[in-house]
Order: C-alpha cells, then sequence, then structure tokens
C-alpha cells in the first residue's frame, strides 16, 4: 500500500463528509443558493492567490527540473485556468473586478491558507505536499462524482464548475501531485510519516470547514 493510499483509506469518514457536505450535494442537483456559490467564488478566489504561492515554493524545493516544470505548471494553471474561471464567474454574478481582488478574506480563508504556507514555508517538499494535497485531490474526486449526476455538468451555473474538476486536464495534474508525495514519503522515519499524516489530516479538515463557511457565508462573528 503506497502512503496517498493508507491516508485515503483511514481519512475516509472525514473524506465523505466532505463529499457529502450540502454545498457540494446542492450543487450537483443544482438547487445551491446563488448567494452561497457567490460567496464562495469570492474567498476561493482569495485561497487560490496563497495556494498559488504553494506551486512556487514547491518548485524552489524541488530537487530535479522536471518537478521544478511541473510545479511551474501547476502554478501556471491554477493562475491562468482556474482564476480565469472565477473571474467569468465573478462577471455573471455582477462582481466587479474592483470587488473581487479588494475582497476581504473569511477566518476560515485565512487560517487555512497561513497554515498550508506556513507548511510549506518551514517543512519539507513532503510536507508542502501534504498540505496542498487535500484541496487538490478531493476537487478532482468531488468533480467526478457530480459529473455523474444526471445534468449536473449542464447546470447553467454550476456546470463550468463541474467540468473543469472532473476535467481529464486537472486529473493529471492531481495524480502527478498523489505520485510526487509517495515518492517524497519513501524511506521516512515513523515519526516523519505521522507529521505527514497530521498535516494531510488538519487541511483535510479545513477542506470540511471552507465548505461549511461558504454555505453559511461566515465571516468575522464580531463584525454581524
Amino acid at each position: 500500500m503506497t502512503f496517498t493510499e493508507h491516508l485515503y483509506e483511514k481519512l475516509q469518514p472525514i473524506w465523505r463528509k466532505n463529499h457529502a457536505h450540502p454545498f457540494v450535494k446542492e450543487m450537483g442537483d443544482g438547487t445551491l443558493d446563488q448567494d452561497k456559490f457567490r460567496f464562495y467564488m469570492i474567498q476561493d478566489y482569495i485561497y487560490l492567490i496563497d495556494y498559488s504561492k504553494l506551486f512556487a515554493i514547491g518548485a524552489v524545493k524541488a530537487t530535479n527540473l522536471e518537478d521544478m516544470g511541473k510545479f511551474a505548471e501547476l502554478l501556471n494553471s491554477t493562475m491562468n485556468e482556474e482564476m480565469a474561471l472565477h473571474r467569468q464567474y465573478a462577471e455573471r454574478f455582477g462582481i466587479s473586478n474592483e470587488e473581487l481582488e479588494n475582497a476581504e478574506a473569511s477566518p476560515v480563508t485565512l487560517a487555512y491558507t497561513h497554515y498550508m504556507l506556513y507548511s510549506a514555508q518551514n517543512g519539507t517538499l513532503a510536507e508542502l505536499l501534504a498540505a496542498l494535497l487535500p484541496c487538490m485531490w478531493s476537487y478532482w474526486e468531488i468533480g467526478k462524482e457530480l459529473n455523474e449526476v444526471p445534468g449536473a455538468c449542464d447546470h447553467e451555473l454550476y456546470g463550468e464548475w463541474i467540468k473543469m474538476y472532473s476535467s481529464e486536464e486537472f486529473g493529471e495534474l492531481a495524480q502527478w501531485c498523489i505520485e510526487l508525495m509517495d515518492k517524497a514519503a519513501e524511506g521516512k522515519s515513523e515519526e516523519e510519516l505521522q507529521k505527514l499524516e497530521e498535516i494531510f489530516l488538519n487541511t483535510t479538515r479545513y477542506e470540511y470547514m471552507f465548505w461549511d463557511m461558504a454555505y453559511n457565508r461566515e465571516m468575522w462573528p464580531t463584525d454581524e
């Protein structure tokens, strides 16, 4: 069993909670409140700005040119494809570029991105991969699941999201990260593997918190 297979099997209870979250389910059946999706897109845009930095750090920590180039490809894909989708959605939802670029991060967005960047900047390449992998891997899995829902990929608002994350191109990038995670975990001590598992678990938890934050449109409680 590879390291990622071990993670996938061990964390299935939490993984399935992410997939079963009302935000995800309602996006699949087309009943998700548009204001919730609008909130999500703004927060995810903020999130992707910092998520992109993980790939830049990955290029620095990579030990060969092939991996450096792949991290650069991931950086380009995130900034120029994923974020382009967000800007397209913003236009459809009447979100101006000014509103998008000046939006305030929610507490969950701040906590999640700061945790990933801390792990990436202060840890090994393996720790960076453990931090970034749950997002990419779970989005690919969720995209594929929602793509199986009849009519979901043709929905006028949520179909493009489902098509992007269920696509072969996105899947190839996710699979590369999974394989690199396995290679990076090879030869690690039990203590080091426990650390990687802890990081992966925490960012998997943050994935659930992000869906929940978006579904409830949660900002700072002191500002209410």
